[in-house]
C-alpha cells in the first residue's frame, strides 16, 4: 500500500481510483465493511482503491474541548488498513482552513482535481464540508456533474447496535473489552513506550510488570483488572494479567497501564509494547495489607490463564 500526507503529495501518474473517506478511527467492523466494498468495486473496475483519512481526528480541530479518544494512533489506524487490501492511503492534515471548505470545494480539490475518482463508497451517514454541510444525496449530485458515482454502503452491527467508534469507546468506559472487540473484530489494543513505575509489582509483591507510557489520548479502558496479550514490535503475543488504575492500595499512585506478562523473566524497558485486551476480570479493589493482595493477583494470574488457555 502507498501511504502519503496531504492531497498534493498524491503521486502524478495516480490514475482513476474508488476512494473512501473517513476518519476511520478503529477500523471497527463497520468501517471494514466500507473499506472492503470499495477494494472490491475497484478490483471489479481495474482501478486502483484509495483511502483518504484524517490527522488530526477533525474533532479536535473544530471541537477541541470534546476531542474523543483515540482508538488507534494513525500507524496502527495505516497498518489495519493495508490489511484490506488498500492500494493507496491519503492522510489529508486536517486544519480550521481545511474545516472551512464547502462540500463542492472538498469535493473538486480532494476527489475529482487529484484522485481521478471514478467511485465514492462511503457510510450512509457520511458528512463532508464545512460543517459538515454536505451528506450522501449531495456527494451523489456532485458525481453525476463531475462524473463519478457515489454509493453508500449500510452501517454494520447486530440486532441492537449499530458498530461505530463512539459505540467502541463507550464500551471500553464501562471496562466491556469483549463487547468492544465484537464491534472492532478484534481485542482493542494500547500501545505505549515500557518505562520505569514504582517497581512495586517486582520488588513488593512479585509480579513485574511492564507498565506503557501511553498517549494522553489513548482510549484506555475503564479501571480494572484484565486478561489480554502482551507483544512487543515485531514480537509473538505473550499472556499477560492487565492493571489499569490508580493502585489504589498504594495511595498517591497515577493511573497506569501496566501487564504481568506470564512467565517471562527479562528487560522490556525502553521496548514499544502492545496490550490488547481480551476480558474484564474484576474492578480495582483496595487492600489493608499486601498478603491478600497477593492472594488476589495469584488468583487473577490463574484466571488469566484459564480465559487465555494457555
Amino acid at each position: 500500500m502507498q501511504r502519503w500526507r496531504g492531497i498534493d503529495a498524491t503521486p502524478t501518474d495516480w490514475g482513476r481510483s474508488v476512494v473512501t473517506i473517513g476518519v476511520f478511527d478503529g477500523v471497527h467492523r463497520g468501517h471494514q465493511r466500507i473499506i472492503g466494498q470499495a477494494v472490491e468495486s475497484a478490483r471489479r473496475a481495474g482501478l486502483a482503491s484509495v483511502v483518504v483519512t484524517f490527522d488530526p481526528h477533525p474533532a479536535a480541530v473544530v471541537r477541541p474541548d470534546a476531542r474523543p479518544s483515540t482508538l488507534t494512533d494513525l500507524d496502527r489506524r495505516a497498518e489495519l488498513i493495508a490489511e484490506l487490501g488498500v492500494d493507496g492511503l491519503c492522510v489529508q492534515p486536517f486544519t480550521k482552513e481545511f474545516s472551512q471548505l464547502s462540500p463542492e470545494s472538498f469535493v473538486n480539490d480532494l476527489l475529482v482535481g487529484r484522485l481521478h475518482v471514478a467511485q465514492v463508497v462511503v457510510g450512509e451517514n457520511f458528512r463532508f464540508g464545512h460543517k459538515a454541510a454536505g451528506d450522501v444525496h449531495l456527494l451523489e449530485k456532485l458525481g453525476q456533474a463531475n462524473g463519478f458515482t457515489a454509493d453508500p454502503v449500510a452501517l454494520a452491527g447486530s440486532d441492537t447496535t449499530v458498530y461505530s467508534s463512539t459505540y467502541v469507546r463507550s464500551r471500553l468506559a464501562e471496562g466491556d473489552v469483549e463487547a468492544a472487540a465484537q464491534a472492532l473484530g478484534r481485542p482493542h489494543r494500547v500501545s505505549g513506550t515500557v518505562v520505569r513505575g514504582a517497581d512495586r509489582g517486582g520488588s513488593q509483591l512479585g509480579f513485574p510488570t511492564a507498565n506503557l507510557s501511553h498517549d494522553p489520548h489513548a482510549a484506555v479502558p475503564a479501571d480494572g483488572v484484565y486478561a489480554g496479550w502482551f507483544s512487543v514490535r515485531g514480537g509473538e503475543q505473550l499472556p499477560a494479567a492487565i492493571s489499569v488504575g490508580t493502585n489504589p492500595t498504594f495511595v498517591g499512585s497515577a493511573r497506569t497501564v501496566e501487564a504481568h506478562v506470564l512467565d517471562f523473566s527479562g528487560d522490556l524497558y525502553g521496548e514499544w509494547g502492545n496490550i490488547d485486551f481480551v476480558a474484564h476480570l474484576r474492578e480495582q479493589r483496595t487492600y489493608d495489607a499486601l498478603p491478600p493482595l497477593i492472594a488476589q493477583m495469584e488468583a487473577d494470574v490463574a484466571t488469566t490463564r484459564k480465559v487465555l488457555a494457555v
